[in-house]
C-alpha cells in the first residue's frame, strides 16, 4: 500500500460478533489523530477498547482509498470524547496525511469486548431487533432504531398495520424510561412495555 501508515495495520478477520460502531470522519490536528463519528450516543465501548477492527469505506465513499484492503486490526494510543464525537490516535499513524487517508473507514468491535453495563442499563445494539409487547401481550413492534432525546432514549419500533385492507409498515415510538418499560429480557429477545396501540 502507498499509505505511509500502512505498517500500523495488521491483516485480520472481522470477529463473528463484530458490531459496526462508527467511522472515521477526518484527520484531527497535525499529529495523526482522527475524528470519529460514533453511531450511538453511548461511546463507552469505543473508548474502553485498545484495539479496533477497520474495514474500508463503503464502495460509494471509497474512491481513491488506498490505506489498506480487507479487514485490519489496529492498536489505539488514546481515545477521548471531543465535542459531539470522539478523537483517537491510532498507533503508527503519526502525521496528518496518514490520518486523512483513513477518511470514511468503518470501525468495528466484537460485542464480547464491550464493558459490562450496570443493572438496568443496556447498549443500544443489544436492543435492536427485540420484540416489544405490552402488559396484555399485544405485539407493538420490533425495535429498529433508538433516538437520543436529551437525557432519555426513545425506542423506534417497526410494525405492520392494515389500512383499507392493505398491509403496510408503520412506525411507533416509546420512550425508553422506567415509567413505560417494565422489563427487558435479552435472552428471550423481548421488551415488555406499559403502552397501548392507540398511544
Amino acid at each position: 500500500m502507498s499509505n505511509p501508515a500502512s505498517g500500523a495495520f495488521t491483516a485480520s478477520s472481522l470477529p463473528a460478533d463484530a458490531v459496526e460502531l462508527g467511522r472515521v470522519q477526518d484527520a484531527w490536528g497535525i499529529k495523526g489523530w482522527v475524528r470519529i463519528l460514533p453511531y450511538s450516543a453511548d461511546t463507552s465501548a469505543l473508548i474502553a477498547s485498545s484495539q479496533w477492527f477497520l474495514e474500508p469505506p463503503e464502495a460509494r465513499f471509497a474512491r481513491g482509498f488506498s490505506a489498506f484492503s480487507g479487514c485490519v486490526s489496529i492498536g489505539l494510543a488514546e481515545v477521548k470524547p471531543h465535542t459531539d464525537g470522539l478523537v483517537a490516535q491510532i498507533e503508527g499513524v503519526n502525521d496528518r496525511n496518514s490520518a486523512e487517508a483513513l477518511k470514511g473507514v468503518r470501525i468495528y468491535l466484537p460485542r464480547s469486548a464491550f464493558p459490562a453495563t450496570p443493572e438496568g442499563e443496556y447498549y443500544w445494539v443489544d436492543l435492536i431487533g427485540l420484540d416489544v409487547v405490552n402488559r396484555e401481550g399485544v405485539h407493538l413492534g420490533v425495535v429498529r432504531d433508538l433516538m437520543a432525546t436529551g437525557p432519555n432514549a426513545v425506542l423506534v419500533l417497526e410494525y405492520t398495520d392494515t389500512v383499507d385492507g392493505v398491509e403496510q409498515t408503520a412506525e411507533r415510538m416509546i420512550p425508553f424510561v422506567a415509567a413505560y418499560i417494565d422489563n427487558v429480557d435479552k435472552a428471550a429477545r423481548r421488551i415488555t412495555a406499559d403502552w397501548q396501540t392507540d398511544y
